[in-house]
């Protein structure tokens, strides 16, 4: 599976509607963690950013919310951010634009954000401008950095030490709080704020 870790320049362009960074003269990046809320991950990514006192921005997925409401309303009650990430985790490539406006409509139910990251960053440039655009005036975020926590091929080390070398202020890095990502995400994560906040950065919501 082949996945800049850097989202790349001309991909930025291209969906310049989109969110890809928030530019800083400061040291601050913004963490996003997608899929969840989980019942292990996310308990877990919630302890570690409070041993930071470090905020992030929750990509929620509908269903998911619906299984662990509890662990949603810790987020929020914690200071984190939430956004949309549909319902049932749909590919907008894959699907007709009223599956896809149905779906984060039926998450939004529950979620209530104007942030929406699309599932493995697959919307059309059509769905991006209706959601934009709608009722529920969202924000589409994407991601600068990506970590390869979901990916199995990639080792935990080579996973960690790519994220340490790459991010820069006002990069927003994008990690799992789900099953699949768990071995390499409980990896990497720790390292990342340990390592970043010994530089002085600090960690905040996208808004």
């Amino acid at each position: 599976m082949f996945y800049p870790v850097r989202s790349p320049w001309l991909l930025q362009q291209m969906y310049a509607d989109c969110i890809w960074r928030l530019p800083t003269s400061e040291k601050k990046i913004y963490l996003s963690f997608d899929d969840g809320p989980h019942p292990v991950a996310t308990p877990f990514v919630l302890d570690q950013l409070k041993k930071y006192g470090a905020k992030a921005t929750f990509f929620c997925i509908g269903k998911n919310v619906a299984a662990h409401p509890e662990i949603y309303q810790q987020v929020l009650a914690e200071g984190h951010a939430v956004g949309n990430h549909t319902h049932n985790h749909l590919n907008g490539w894959k699907v007709s634009d009223k599956e896809y406006f149905d779906n984060v409509m039926e998450a939004d139910k529950l979620i209530q954000s104007k942030l929406f990251r699309p599932p493995y960053g697959r919307a059309t440039k059509f769905q991006i401008k209706q959601l934009r655009e709608s009722a529920l005036k969202m924000k589409i975020v994407m991601w600068t950095i990506l970590a390869a926590d979901f990916d199995q091929a990639v080792s935990r080390e080579k996973s960690s030490a790519a994220l340490l070398r790459r991010t820069k202020a006002g990069d927003i890095v994008l990690f799992h709080d789900s099953e699949k990502a768990f071995p390499k995400m409980s990896f990497a994560l720790p390292d990342f704020l340990k390592s970043f906040s010994e530089k002085g950065f600090q960690f905040e919501v996208i808004r």
